[in-house]
């Protein structure tokens, strides 16, 4: 039962129990029925009111969400894939350490050192070629290389 059908059995209660409305109890009773009455039907007020207030916090939190996904969209454009990117967090080239073949000591080359394929070491002066084992097209790099 709801909160108004609640108040109406209680109230016709009362009227079947033919109380005195004039007497102090009887008084006192029916304007506890009238208050309980008027407390419902705030009740019922706030409860729908309430119930409007999610149906529009629903709907401005789709807004939202639709307009982050516009927002990405958009940085996506302006800014471009952060994937396509070699570069680590601070900016720099990616370093790669290679170990001399010649005298063992070890040096750091950049991305495009590395893939020129002319490596000296820097030590010792020693030319050195790098192999690069097979990857059957399942790397990154031969990913992008098919794409295009």
């Amino acid at each position: 039962m709801e909160l108004k059908e609640k108040a109406a059995y209680l109230k016709g209660l009362m009227e079947g129990l033919q109380l005195d409305t004039e007497s102090k109890e009887g008084k006192v009773l029916a304007a506890m029925a009238d208050l309980l009455n008027d407390l419902c039907a705030k009740v019922t007020e706030l409860d729908d009111d309430m119930d409007q207030v999610y149906e529009d916090l629903e709907q401005a939190y789709d807004e939202l969400d639709a307009i982050d996904e516009d927002m990405d969209d958009l940085e996506s454009a302006v800014y471009g894939d952060e994937d396509e990117d070699e570069d680590d967090e601070d900016g720099e080239d990616a370093a790669y350490e290679l170990t001399c073949p010649n005298c063992g000591e070890t040096c750091v080359v950049d991305e495009d050192t590395l893939l020129g394929g002319d490596l000296s070491c820097p030590n010792c002066g020693a030319d050195f070629e790098i192999e690069f084992e097979s990857c059957d097209g399942e790397c990154e790099c031969c990913d992008a290389d098919t794409e295009e």
